[in-house]
């Protein structure tokens, strides 16, 4: 079973940390087999808005962006790019100076004779793809200058339980954050749920040939 920290905490208002609350369901006999992060470490990136775009004064495949970086900069910042999919009005993933990613930090420097004060970058570039063929496009509501690992909601670890077969009861969401309520002895905070009154009148006819094992079978059409 596989499930995500942050989405755990909407559910009960637990202080520990992932790796603490990791020991905490061990102990607990719910052995936790792998905790991972949801992306490698990068910092200084954020959502950037592609202002305008000229062609490099000396080579064809580059392109001179001026970019928005919202609050990280006090004006528009001028960052050479190579990427073919590059476009004025685009919100991008952009690297500032001093930017620390998996494979790179990010400088200031000279990209063919022509100042370059950051890097927009691709999915490959963060960590988050293996490949990519290029830059990662963002949606058009992305606030400019918002730390991207906060937008994407990166900073999230993925639990995997060894979950043995008299635990069904952790094989959702539900179940798994009622134990953690309990061990943490913290509230638990499920979400209201809506009923549903059905709008067709079809019936579909079930027989139950064994009532003593399912006293009750519950069901419902759906069309599209």
């Amino acid at each position: 079973m596989k499930f995500s920290g942050r989405w755990l905490r909407k559910l009960v208002d637990f202080q520990y940390s992932d790796h603490e609350l990791a020991h905490k369901l061990t102990m607990a006999g719910l052995e936790v087999e792998n905790l991972v992060s949801v992306a490698p470490f990068f910092d200084k990136v954020v959502v950037a808005h592609v202002i305008s775009i000229q062609k490099h004064p000396d080579a064809d495949r580059l392109n001179v962006c001026k970019v928005d970086a919202g609050d990280q900069s006090r004006e528009l910042l001028q960052i050479v790019c190579g990427a073919q999919n590059v476009r004025e009005g685009m919100k991008v993933a952009c690297a500032l100076v001093g930017a620390k990613l998996p494979e790179l930090e990010i400088r200031r420097g000279k990209i063919r004779g022509v100042d370059s004060f950051g890097m927009l970058c691709s999915a490959k570039e963060l960590g988050l793809m293996s490949d990519a063929d290029g830059l990662l496009e963002l949606s058009d509501e992305a606030t400019t200058g918002m730390d991207l690992r906060e937008y994407l909601l990166l900073d999230d670890y993925i639990f995997t339980l060894k979950l043995t077969p008299n635990r069904a009861d952790c094989l959702g969401m539900f179940g798994i954050a009622r134990e953690v309520a309990a061990i943490t002895e913290c509230e638990l905070v499920l979400p209201a749920i809506t009923r549903i009154d059905p709008a067709i009148e079809d019936v579909l006819q079930i027989r139950v040939e064994e009532p003593e094992s399912c006293p009750l079978y519950c069901g419902r059409i759906i069309k599209m």
